[in-house]
């Protein structure tokens, strides 16, 4: 019954991943950043409004919006963390 499988070889693991390059390590680690910044002002109930009806619209809304402010408070320095993070990316690419 199995007969007409088709079966190829069997695919070799990688020994490594693949090594990040300097800009994609920075890049990860800003949209880290931003997206630890997005939860804390979610958190904080950023985005939430009395002056609306509510429901999953606004608050499909107020997550692109928290995620909007997030990304900028990133690009202007944020709290360091993508910093910290890609320094710590780094280190570990140059241990092996």
């Amino acid at each position: 019954m199995t007969d007409n499988l088709p079966i190829g070889p069997t695919p070799v693991p990688r020994a490594h991943a693949r090594i990040a390059t300097p800009l994609s390590a920075r890049e990860a680690a800003q949209k880290l950043e931003a997206t630890f910044l997005a939860e804390m002002l979610k958190s904080a109930g950023f985005g939430k409004s009395d002056n609306f009806v509510g429901g999953i619209g606004e608050e499909q809304f107020a997550s692109f919006q928290r995620q909007a402010l997030a990304d900028e408070m990133v690009k202007s320095g944020g709290l360091g963390l993508a910093d910290t993070i890609y320094r710590s990316m780094m280190e570990t690419t140059h241990d092996a």
